[in-house]
């Protein structure tokens, strides 16, 4: 099988953990997630976030380089949830924005981010999830993790603003867009099966991809 390494984005509760998931068991892929249980800043972070901003995204800086740079060279196609470009572009601008973050620490992070990522072996496809507010703040509800309890729908919105204006700019690889309002690939496998096509398009070189499949 011809190597390939895959990218996930997406706002939170986009889907990006199940596409992962079963992209990876259907296609025989190796998976990489995003550190949540061993991570030493998170509990700090939600305690008291002006404080402990700039040390978690330094390690997630460091936790993810790691998962590129070694997926990026397995002999194996490799798929990762969540890209190492979303935490300086998407997380860590909002943190600012809401104050929970200093200019002064953004611009020191920002600049090592940019040293690090610059080393970087470039994916070969992005895949972005999009969905409506509403379908991520219902998915944020039924699964119930109670990290996640005081997202907000503003704070959705605002990443989702940052989302849309980094896509916008976007050109290190190519991008496959995806509504996971409108391809319920977790319950119905002629979905992923659909998805799995469209990847497979995009990596050929066919740019006319689009959804929903009508």
């Amino acid at each position: 099988m011809t190597k390939r390494f895959v990218l996930v984005a997406g706002n939170i509760s986009s889907g990006k953990t199940s596409l992962t998931e079963r992209l990876g068991n259907r296609l025989g892929w190796e998976t990489a997630y995003e550190s949540v249980v061993d991570n030493p800043y998170l509990a700090d972070f939600y305690a008291d976030m002006k404080a402990w901003s700039f040390h978690l995204q330094i390690f997630f800086l460091g936790h993810r380089a790691e998962q590129h740079l070694a997926l990026a060279r397995s002999s194996s196609p490799a798929i990762i949830d969540r890209s190492i470009y979303e935490d300086a572009e998407i997380f860590s601008r909002a943190l600012v924005k809401l104050g929970n973050m200093s200019e002064r620490d953004y611009k020191t992070y920002r600049a090592i981010f940019d040293q690090v990522v610059q080393n970087l072996p470039v994916p070969d496809l992005l895949i972005y999830l999009k969905a409506p507010i509403s379908v991520l703040l219902e998915r944020i509800r039924n699964r119930g993790r109670e990290m996640e309890v005081a997202i907000s729908r503003d704070y959705l919105q605002l990443l989702e603003e940052f989302y849309e204006k980094w896509m916008a700019d976007f050109d290190t690889c190519p991008v496959l867009t995806i509504r996971t309002d409108d391809l319920d690939f977790v319950h119905r496998h002629q979905h992923l099966e659909v998805i799995i096509q469209r990847i497979h398009d995009k990596l050929s070189g066919k740019e006319e991809v689009q959804f929903p499949a009508r």
